[in-house]
């Protein structure tokens, strides 16, 4: 009883001690409070699904960025791995009847093997060569789609399939929560040992393998994890739309998911799903334009032009420079109003 009476106090503690020392851990508190909090505060339906939406597509954003800005292989191919995590799960759902609480985990494994298996012959190529390779995947699915219309449902894809929660709240808290859980493990490997080596590759592959380091293991596992990623968040949309179509497979929704990566800072993990809970319920809002429906790409097109040359490394990156400076010594961040280093006290700039 004692340990549950002092919890509320510890908890208060951690969280001034690691969260509440820099405007970047308190922005993502706030965020992850209000994310939980929305349905408590705002009724709305349409709302509700714009959110969810957003939480969704920032999975499969991440999953990206774990890919590209980790690792280096930019993919413009990865709605591969979407669609595939959203067919396989409709597939079991709809011709086996299995629970779709079993299909989504079972779509996702699905895309992680296609991962792996798309990165052995893949990572044979570099720079442009890969990219063009994986651009074409893609491609190639859709037209197995259409050729095998009585699997696949061909133009019109699986419909009618069940959510894993029927109410809107439900669906709000089931894809929220599944992507703070997917981000942080995300954000984890980006920052353990995978991660450094992974970053090693990226800058020089030469250096790295004449280190030892087993590069292709470790380009083939940010595959894995990259796609696994990327197909639950394909299984997740295709039962809360209650359809599974070759729109998964569109190259729009490729160079979407690298818009919102370069959009938000590759390399961060939540660069990108703040690029998506900015640019999604703005894309939302315009669409209510005609005109801009007819030049959605153009439009994201001239904001990613307008990113690159105004904050090269991306909207968060440029945002957190703004409110924190790095030690000196340490090389610990602090909120720049600070004089000195929170951990050294070093004098700051």
């Amino acid at each position: 009883m004692r340990a549950f009476a002092t919890l509320p106090r510890r908890a208060w503690a951690s969280l001034r001690a690691d969260v509440l020392v820099l405007p970047s851990r308190i922005f993502v508190f706030v965020g992850v409070v209000a994310l939980v909090a929305l349905p408590l505060i705002v009724d709305d339906r349409y709302v509700l699904r714009i959110v969810t939406m957003a939480a969704i597509f920032a999975v499969f954003a991440a999953s990206w960025d774990l890919l590209a800005g980790y690792a280096g292989q930019v993919n413009f191919g990865h709605a591969l791995f979407f669609g595939i995590g959203a067919y396989s799960s409709a597939l079991l759902s709809q011709r086996l009847g299995l629970p779709v609480w079993l299909t989504m985990p079972l779509g996702a494994l699905a895309a992680m093997l296609a991962g792996f298996l798309v990165g052995i012959p893949c990572l044979r190529l570099r720079g442009a060569y890969l990219s063009l390779a994986t651009l074409a995947l893609p491609i190639i699915a859709i037209s197995l789609l259409f050729a095998f219309p009585g699997f696949s449902g061909g133009e019109l894809g699986i419909s009618g399939l069940r959510r894993a929660v029927t109410s809107p709240v439900g669906n709000y808290y089931l894809a929220v929560l599944t992507m703070l859980a997917s981000v942080f493990v995300m954000w984890k490997i980006g920052d353990s040992k995978i991660g450094l080596v992974l970053h090693a590759i990226r800058e020089d592959e030469v250096a790295c393998r004449a280190s030892g380091i087993n590069t292709v293991r470790y380009k083939l596992a940010a595959f894995a994890i990259s796609a696994f990623f990327a197909g639950a968040a394909g299984a997740m949309l295709a039962h809360f739309l209650r359809v599974a179509g070759p729109s998964s497979f569109e190259v729009a929704l490729s160079f979407q998911v690298v818009i919102w990566g370069v959009f938000g800072g590759v390399a961060t993990i939540y660069g990108p799903v703040v690029a998506v809970f900015v640019l999604y319920p703005l894309t939302e809002m315009l669409a209510a334009f005609e005109l801009f429906r007819s030049v959605r790409l153009l439009g994201f097109a001239v904001i990613v032009l307008a990113i690159l040359l105004l904050m090269p490394r991306g909207l968060v990156p440029w945002l957190r420079d703004k409110i924190e400076a790095v030690c000196p010594r340490c090389k610990n961040r602090n909120a720049v109003v600070r004089r000195a280093c929170r951990v050294c006290d070093a004098t700051l700039a």
